[in-house]
Parts: C-alpha cells; structure tokens; sequence
C-alpha cells in the first residue's frame, strides 16, 4: 500500500507507540485520527502535526464512543485505510496471592480493554474501509494492524489477565485476516518485548537496567519508532497477511 494520501486510525495515539507511528504516517504523507483518552496530549500531538491529524476522545471499550471517533474521521478525512490498535492497559496480580482470588473484576478490565477494545475498533474502522475503491489491482482496500505482547506467549507470574488479553490478540489474527480477505482487507499483529514508552518513565535506572540485561541483542529496551518501523513495512509490505510478528530483540521471558 502507498501511504501517501491513506488515512489511519491509531488507537492510543497520543504516546508511546501510538505516537510514534502517527509521526512516521504524518511524515510519509498520511493523515491520521489519533484516538486517546488523554485529550492533553492527544490535542497537542494533533495540533503539532497540523492539519493532518484530529484527535477524538475514544474510550475503545465504548461502542457509542468509537462510532463517534470513527465518524468524526468520516467527516474531516472522507475515508479510513489503515487502522493501528496501540491502546491497552496491564495489571499484575497472582491466581491466588496473599490477599485471596485474582478479583474478577480486574481480570474483566484487562480483557475489555486490550482484547475487546481491539476488536471494538478494528470492526468499526474494517466497516469503513470496505468502502473504499481499491488501491491495488488485488481489490486492497485497507489495512489492520493489532498489538499484543510477547506475555501472549511468555506470560510472567501475575500476568494472567494481560496474557490472557495478548493471547487473545494473536489467536483472533488469522481468522480476522481470513473474514476481511473478500474485502481487501488485511490484518497483522505486532509483538512487543521491552519497549521504553511513558510506562518506564520513574523507573529507577537499575530496574530499567535488569529488564534490558534479559534482552538476547541489543541489550536494552525497544525504541518506539522501532514498533512504528514494523508498523510501516506491514502497511505497505501488501503480502504480509494474518502474520504475528515478534519485534523483542530475540528475548524469551523467565517467570519473574
């Protein structure tokens, strides 16, 4: 796919990989929807990148909140092509630890956020795309790319819940890459290991320091525009379809 001219949706786009992504987009001639709760960031990200970026304030669990992000991209871009699912949140508490049962509860957030909220958006945004005339001689009309997390395969001790969620982002990959393919849609996953977004940031340098010691080479953290990188290659890479795609410095997680 050519960026240039495309529109892309970015969930979690006010930072970290979101924001990453969205400034490699802008700087290749997209335009793009960053949808955020945080409408600090989010309105200063957008105003920065000028006129080819709108910030909504999207809570991703919300059908009513995402339809409304998705409508106001409709409005100021007229299409949607690419849609990158960045937003997601962890928790880290055991089975049964020292003050009883995981609370359900807490389970249910992570997995309405990251997994439900994934799909929320990216079902939304696919029922745009497939109204675009196609881009390529293929029939493409649009491109979906969803972030889990190397825990969907190496989950630590109390992760259950991110793990669950991260899990769920992987196995849904392939049989939503094989429901769109009568559209031209596709759809791919990034897997995250150690990356250094606002999340580290506070965390005393020898933590930071061990975390990247377990890292196989380079021996530190992923860059976000490193993410964003791979982002790019699978927007306009158009064989790479229903694939998720390890980007963790080779590292394998222990169990603490």
């Amino acid at each position: 796919m050519d960026i240039k001219g495309k529109v892309a949706v970015i969930t979690g786009g006010a930072s970290g990989l979101g924001e990453a992504t969205a400034r490699k987009l802008v700087a290749l001639g997209a335009r793009v929807a960053i949808f955020d709760l945080n409408e600090a960031k989010g309105t200063a990200l957008a105003a920065e990148l000028g006129d080819a970026a709108l910030f909504h304030n999207v809570n991703v669990v919300s059908e009513e909140s995402v339809q409304a992000g998705i409508a106001a991209t409709m409005a100021r871009f007229g299409a949607i092509h690419i849609c990158c699912n960045y937003a997601g949140i962890g928790n880290a508490i055991k089975t049964v630890g020292k003050d009883g049962p995981f609370p359900l509860d807490k389970f249910k957030l992570i997995i309405d956020v990251n997994l439900i909220g994934t799909f929320n958006v990216l079902r939304l945004a696919a029922n745009e795309m497939q109204k675009n005339e196609p881009f390529n001689e293929f029939g493409g009309r649009g491109c979906i790319i969803n972030t889990a997390s190397v825990a969907a395969y190496e989950g630590q001790i109390g992760q259950a819940a991110y793990s669950a969620s991260k899990g769920g982002i992987v196995g849904m990959t392939l049989p939503i890459a094989r429901d769109l393919a009568s559209i031209g849609i596709r759809c791919n996953t990034i897997v995250p290991g150690l990356i250094h977004t606002p999340l580290f940031q506070g965390a005393p340098q020898n933590v930071i320091d061990a975390l990247a010691a377990q890292v196989l080479y380079p021996k530190r953290l992923g860059r976000p525009e490193e993410i964003a990188h791979v982002a790019i290659m699978l927007i306009e890479n158009e064989y790479m379809n229903g694939e998720c795609v390890r980007m963790d410095g080779g590292i394998r997680m222990q169990p603490r």
